[in-house]
């Protein structure tokens, strides 16, 4: 098996989300034209940040004290700062992604209809999903075959230990479990509106809805919204609680937590696009939100630790306090965090755009190549704050080099963000209102 059983079904493997805006794709040109208000440059800040994030998380996993037993390599320097770091990061990444997915989604379907979101969706998502799942497994074979190897002292272990079945309950999904989840909420709600539309043609559920989200909208959202995930953690057995969620990465089959956490998340975001003015309740509770999580992380962390705890949680109170600590702590902070981006970051930014663009594909390629340097790293006798930010910005710059050279105008770019023309940084004057000018509007770039 690839990764060991232990808490390895609990570790996160990092997942931007491959959104659309509600804007067809665009990239930068020197144009005196602003950028259309409708796109939300907040959400699109918050993606690209969550893209450095995800890298970060599972480039620390080797640092984290008893990563030998979950990781495919363990380095000399262990470090409970990077322990914190990864706590931190995978409290909230996974619920703000499949909010923004929700949300995103729904924009998508509204501008492109069902069957033009369906055919959207198969190309961006499924596709990717398929094509790219052998070839991160391979690269993903290689890093441990060489961690052996190098473990080994130059040879391969005699017995490997046994590897997937690759059936549907033994199927290692990898950090792609995110899109193969995306999925099947994708057929789900599409399934669920088909329903819908032939009991409730006047929408009167629709309108129910609205009115819960905005009622559900107040200070205590992270708390209600937390209830769910919070049950369904409490009465999962097996679970190892440092580790949050169980991430549905070896399975065809998603576990429950996962299944209902993740599917409230991609919801909610629904939901919420339906009414965009709530968007500004959200912005303006980060504060109370940020101080919940605070509160929340603090019980969490005294109940478990900064380090990882390897020990699954007993059935007793204590797990259920847990539960519903680390639930709200979770929500939280996600709404914090995107309370703040749309409050303080919805000014364009042609960096944060790019890196939002490169999001969807550093989040294919980037586990094989961090699982390499991790390898590379533990060859290196240095301290981990200094192998661990060299390992980053490595991999980041391999990474967005390659998106940008062989990615960013190519086919490949094409099926993951939609089509673009690679335009020249030439000035260039035009009356208003002429062809040249109409064709250098935002709304012409493909």
């Amino acid at each position: 098996m690839i990764f060991r059983r232990l808490p390895a079904n609990n570790v996160s493997k990092g997942h931007p989300t491959p959104l659309t805006s509600q804007e067809p794709a665009m990239h930068t040109q020197q144009q005196t034209n602003p950028p259309t208000p409708e796109r939300l440059h907040g959400l699109d800040a918050l993606r690209g940040l969550a893209l450095l994030l995800g890298v970060a998380l599972h480039l620390s996993m080797a640092y984290l004290p008893g990563a030998e037993y979950f990781w495919i390599v363990s380095d000399g320097q262990h470090s409970s700062v990077l322990a914190g770091l990864f706590y931190l990061i995978h409290l909230f990444r996974m619920p703000l992604f499949f909010l923004l997915a929700g949300y995103f989604g729904r924009l998508g379907l509204q501008r492109l209809g069902v069957a033009g979101f369906a055919r959207d969706r198969y190309s961006r998502i499924v596709v990717p999903l398929v094509s790219a799942w052998p070839l991160v497994f391979t690269g993903i074979v290689i890093a441990v075959v060489w961690a052996a190897w190098l473990k080994g002292g130059g040879q391969l272990p005699a017995q490997s230990p046994p590897g997937p079945k690759f059936t549907p309950d033994d199927f290692p999904l990898t950090h792609l479990w995110f899109l193969y989840v995306l999925t099947l909420y994708y057929v789900g709600m599409l399934g669920l509106r088909g329903v819908l539309a032939l009991v409730d043609g006047r929408d009167r559920l629709g309108a129910l809805a609205d009115a819960g989200m905005r009622l559900l909208l107040g200070p205590w959202a992270a708390l209600l919204l937390a209830l769910p995930l919070a049950a369904c953690l409490a009465i999962h057995e097996g679970w190892y609680a440092w580790f949050g969620v169980p991430t549905p990465d070896q399975s065809l089959y998603p576990n429950l937590p996962a299944l209902v956490g993740f599917g409230i998340a991609f919801g909610f975001g629904w939901l919420l696009q339906r009414q965009p003015p709530l968007l500004a309740r959200i912005a303006g509770n980060w504060p109370l939100n940020f101080a919940l999580a605070s509160v929340g992380i603090a019980i969490c962390l005294t109940l478990v630790g900064v380090d990882p705890l390897l020990v699954a949680a007993a059935p007793d109170d204590a797990k259920l306090v847990y539960a519903l600590a680390h639930g709200c702590a979770s929500w939280a902070l996600t709404l914090a965090l995107a309370g703040l981006a749309l409050r303080h970051l919805s000014g364009h930014s042609a960096t944060r755009r790019y890196l939002a663009d490169a999001s969807y594909w550093v989040y294919l390629v980037h586990l094989p190549i961090v699982m390499l340097l991790q390898v590379a790293m533990s060859r290196l006798d240095w301290p981990w704050w200094i192998e661990y930010p060299l390992a980053l910005m490595v991999g980041m710059a391999l990474m967005l080099a390659s998106y940008q050279w062989l990615v960013r105008y190519s086919w490949i770019g094409a099926r993951l963000n939609g089509k673009r023309r690679q335009r020249t940084p030439t000035a260039t004057c035009v009356a208003p209102g002429s062809p040249a000018a109409t064709a250098m509007s935002p709304e012409s770039a493909a």
